[in-house]
Parts: structure tokens; C-alpha cells; sequence
């Protein structure tokens, strides 16, 4: 078998030296500190047999459809679903992707055009950034969560002459805080710009029913595209481009990572659209969250732990602990004693910026946060 170029091999061996070669995970310790699963949707019973009865009962388990959307993959549940996920979140329309990066590579490489402008934040996701490389338009980061830094970016770009959209998180991954989306709608009012936001980490957490952070503030008629990801809070593949009938269309006829893939399977579309049904369903789930959200704030300030704490009110919680090996030994020595807890190392996270990432759920216990939270402590206060 022939082996990998040694420029490869030399890229390995850097990363190993630096102590961030990433590699698969193991089996999961027994509390679950570490999955997107916030209200649980991944591993309930009552999804898994509605999705079957659903499909049993429109007889669509006989019809097997595969290929491209737009050749022989556009099976009948998709335009059910994405209907259901339109009224859900109060637009005219919703398109569903394989997953979170195709619909942030599809939207961001496409809609942007040649002399237009994209201002991002810069702890935008990984697929967003991908996307944006992939467009014709200029790029350029604002510092994080700055609107002034933002606001000085448009002054010297504007122009009647192109369009500019501003892209930002409604919860960022690795941080778990959140932009004061209240004030950068008006900013992109006053300025007349397009407003993209990715809600990966806010479906199923914010909300009364789950229907993520820009809802939740009546922001939705501001905002020119959502993307929603479905493999966080709704524990299954998929996401959707929100935004309007135009934008879908345009999306259907231009977007690469849409038009040359094959779609997801009838079952995989069907689990989304009974996932959607359960959060009209499942409000104890999301107060359930809402309320170990509450606790491990209340928590890490009792065990003192608070200064070395992001900032956050979501179910990401972020403990910076500098170099990739220290935190690395001390997520190791959660995990020994029952808490599956993973290290963020660098270069995923800037150097100096790694961190233990702790993420919450309907399920975690209180006593199981406040065993946690005081066996960090006895960790890092040695």
C-alpha cells in the first residue's frame, strides 16, 4: 500500500510534537458533559417510533428514493417537512440540507456576489469561513462581538453599487456567548445589509418551544437568512436555509453543496419533521435545560471557578485552562472518575485560549453538575 507523501507525514509528526494531534473518540464516559444533545432528541424512543409510524402511515417506507434533489432524491416528505419548518419559524420558506456545513458552504458560496462585501465575526464557525473562501466576495472579520469595529468596516466599504452582508452566531461553539442581536439588527438597518446567522446552538434551547435565540427576541422579520442546523438540539442529521421563497430558489439553482450530492434519505427527512413536532411537545425538556443552565452558573461561582469562565447563558460553558497538554491531563482526569468532558486544544482554539467545554443537557442531574464543578475545582486549585 502505498504511503502518504512525507509532507503529510511531516504535518502529523508537528502536531504530535505540539501535543493536538486530534484523534477519534473513545467510549463516552457514563455522564454526558460533552454531546450537542441538549434536550435529549438523540436517544428518545418516542421519535424513533413516530418517525416509522409517520412514514408507515403516507406509505413512504415503500418509496426508496436516492440521488440529487433535482434528479430522483426530492422525495414527497421533503416538501412536507420543509413547509413544517417554515411555519415553525415564521418565514416563507425553509430548504433543507445534509448537514450544517453543506448549507453554510452552499449559502456562502453562492449568494454573495463577485464586488459584494462579507463582514464576519471572527469566531464564525469553521463552515461558514469555508464558504465565504469559496465566494467571490471580499471578506473581512470584525473583532468579536465589536459592532463598533463592525460599523467602521461598512463606513469604508459601502457603496450603492453592492450588496453587504454581515454574518455572525446566535450561540458560537466554542465560546457559548452570544452577540446583543437587538442592537446589530439595527446596525444592519441603518446600513441597509443583508444579516445572516447561524442558530446550530440555539435550536431547542432558547425559546418557549425551542425555536432558537433570533424568535425568541422577535427578530425574525429582520433578519435576511437563518441557518439551522439539526444535529445539536434536534439530535438528528440535517439543517435548513431559512429565508425567503426567492432564496430558496435561488439556493435550489446555485448552490453546489444542494444541486451535487445526493439527499438525505426519506427516513432521515421524516425524523426531522417528527423532531420539530416533539419541541411543540417537549417544553419540560427545554425548562428542564434551562434550569441546570441556571445551576452550574450558580455552581462554578460557589466553587469559585467563575474568573477562569466564558461568559454564557446557553448550554456551552467554557473553562479556559492555557496549554494543550494542561488541559488535556485535567479533562483526562474528569473523564477517570465518570465525567465524559473533552479539551478544546489549539489550534481549534487560538494558543493560550484552550479549554475544558462543558455542555449541558435536560438530562444531566443537579448533583451531577455540582459533583463536577467541585472536582474541576480540586483539580485546578492543587
Amino acid at each position: 500500500m502505498k504511503r502518504i507523501p512525507p509532507q503529510l507525514v511531516a504535518k502529523l509528526e508537528k502536531r504530535i510534537q505540539s501535543n493536538s494531534l486530534r484523534q477519534l473518540g473513545s467510549t463516552r464516559s457514563p455522564i454526558d458533559f460533552s454531546s450537542n444533545d441538549y434536550i435529549g432528541f438523540s436517544k428518545s424512543q418516542a421519535i424513533f417510533d413516530e418517525t416509522h409510524e409517520y412514514l408507515l402511515h403516507h406509505q413512504w417506507n415503500q418509496n426508496g428514493a436516492t440521488g440529487s434533489r433535482l434528479i430522483s432524491g426530492n422525495h414527497p416528505v421533503y416538501t412536507v417537512v420543509e413547509n413544517e419548518i417554515a411555519c415553525f419559524h415564521q418565514t416563507e420558506s425553509a430548504l433543507v440540507f445534509n448537514s450544517g456545513y453543506d448549507a453554510n458552504v452552499g449559502f456562502f458560496s453562492s449568494v454573495p456576489q463577485k464586488g459584494d462585501f462579507i463582514f464576519y465575526d471572527e469566531l464564525c464557525h469553521a463552515s461558514i469561513r469555508d464558504g465565504i473562501q469559496l465566494s467571490n466576495a471580499k471578506a473581512y472579520k470584525y473583532t468579536h462581538n465589536d459592532f463598533e469595529d463592525l460599523e467602521r468596516l461598512i463606513q469604508r466599504c459601502q457603496t450603492e453599487l453592492v450588496e453587504v452582508y454581515i454574518v455572525t452566531e446566535s450561540i458560537f461553539s466554542m465560546d457559548g456567548d452570544t452577540p446583543n442581536l437587538e442592537e446589530l439588527t439595527t446596525l444592519t438597518e441603518k446600513y441597509n445589509c443583508h444579516l445572516v446567522i447561524d442558530e446550530a446552538h440555539a435550536l431547542g434551547v432558547f425559546g418557549d418551544k425551542g425555536e432558537g435565540l433570533v424568535q425568541y427576541l422577535e427578530l425574525q422579520d429582520k433578519v435576511f437568512a437563518r441557518i439551522m442546523t439539526f444535529g445539536k438540539g434536534l439530535g438528528c442529521h440535517g439543517a435548513a436555509v431559512l429565508g425567503t421563497t426567492d432564496l430558496k430558489t435561488y439556493l435550489v439553482n446555485f448552490a453546489r453543496s444542494f444541486i451535487y450530492t445526493t439527499g438525505l434519505s426519506p427516513h432521515a427527512v421524516a425524523t426531522i419533521g417528527i423532531a420539530y413536532k416533539n419541541l411543540e411537545t417537549q417544553s419540560q425538556s427545554i425548562e428542564k435545560l434551562r434550569n441546570n443552565i441556571t445551576v452550574f452558573n450558580q455552581q462554578k461561582k460557589l466553587a469559585g471557578l467563575q474568573p477562569m469562565f466564558v461568559r454564557s447563558k446557553s448550554a456551552i460553558q467554557c473553562a479556559i485552562i492555557p496549554g494543550n497538554e494542561k488541559v488535556k491531563n485535567i479533562a483526562s482526569q474528569l473523564q477517570e472518575k465518570g465525567f465524559d468532558v473533552k479539551a478544546i486544544l489549539s489550534p481549534t482554539v487560538p494558543e493560550g485560549q484552550e479549554r475544558l467545554r462543558f455542555c449541558l443537557h435536560s438530562y444531566n442531574t443537579e448533583e451531577e453538575i455540582t459533583e463536577l464543578l467541585n472536582t474541576l475545582g480540586s483539580l485546578v486549585f492543587l
